[in-house]
């Protein structure tokens, strides 16, 4: 009966106790910065919308300066998610870039 209690240790695989999980490295140790021990550690602010707070409704396709904040350094729109704008002024947003890349206020892309 007392062998049945113990717990048998793996056989070939690695020790017992080496973490294992998405947090855990090539050795189990954990790597800072992830997992669920590290949640409230580094805290994002929600970004909020700069065109709501300022209450602009129509953005200008001719404001070259308003726009080059939204336009990445290569030429591409930067995404919702890293600029913290709304859906529907991130379609306007969108729409104004094009027709300023269209009149050649903006560059389609840059040259490397």
């Amino acid at each position: 009966m007392p062998e049945e209690t113990q717990a048998k240790a793996p056989e070939g695989g690695a020790p017992s106790n080496q973490q294992s999980g998405p947090g855990a490295g090539p050795r189990g140790e954990r790597r800072p910065g992830g997992g669920p021990g590290n949640r409230g550690k580094f805290f994002r602010r929600k970004k909020v919308c700069k065109f709501c707070t300022e209450k602009i409704d129509a953005i200008p396709y001719r404001d070259v300066r308003l726009l080059q904040g939204f336009v990445a350094e290569r030429g591409k729109i930067v995404p919702r998610r890293l600029t913290g704008v709304c859906t529907t002024h991130q379609r306007r947003l969108t729409r104004a870039i094009k027709q300023a890349r269209n009149i050649a206020l903006l560059p389609f892309a840059t040259r490397h």
